[in-house]
């Protein structure tokens, strides 16, 4: 199963970055969608898929006595989902305001669509 898992996040990372290759804004989009899952499902299979009991101890012992499952993959997992969607919420709205400043979400049209710097057009003429 662990193998399964990690041939399908593979894929996920590959599918992610070819999505983020693409010119297309919305494509990026899904493209870091993607990766943010394949770094949760990695994290998950690295964590180990046996199936153990919850780490609680009795009153009077100091440390379990049988194997527990271990906690850290499943915080670190929690965390990356929270940090995966803020990243995914900030994205969306700086492509949004891409779109409505430029009116295109195709990135080979994004320097056209850019109004010229004037900065560099006085300093052009000044050195001339």
């Amino acid at each position: 199963m662990e193998a399964a898992l990690s041939i399908l996040s593979g894929a996920l990372v590959a599918g992610g970055i070819y999505l983020l290759l693409s010119q297309n804004l919305v494509r990026m989009l899904f493209g870091l969608i993607m990766l943010s899952n394949a770094v949760n499902l990695m994290i998950f299979t690295a964590g180990g898929l046996e199936h153990q009991l919850p780490p609680l101890i009795d009153k009077h012992q100091v440390e379990p006595l049988t194997a527990v499952a271990n906690a850290l993959p499943q915080a670190l997992i929690l965390t990356a989902i929270v940090i995966g969607f803020a990243l995914l919420t900030f994205m969306f709205i700086l492509f949004y305001r891409t779109y409505e400043a430029l009116g295109t979400i195709d990135t080979r049209e994004l320097q056209a669509a850019e109004p010229p710097d004037l900065t560099d057009t006085e300093s052009k003429g000044k050195t001339s």
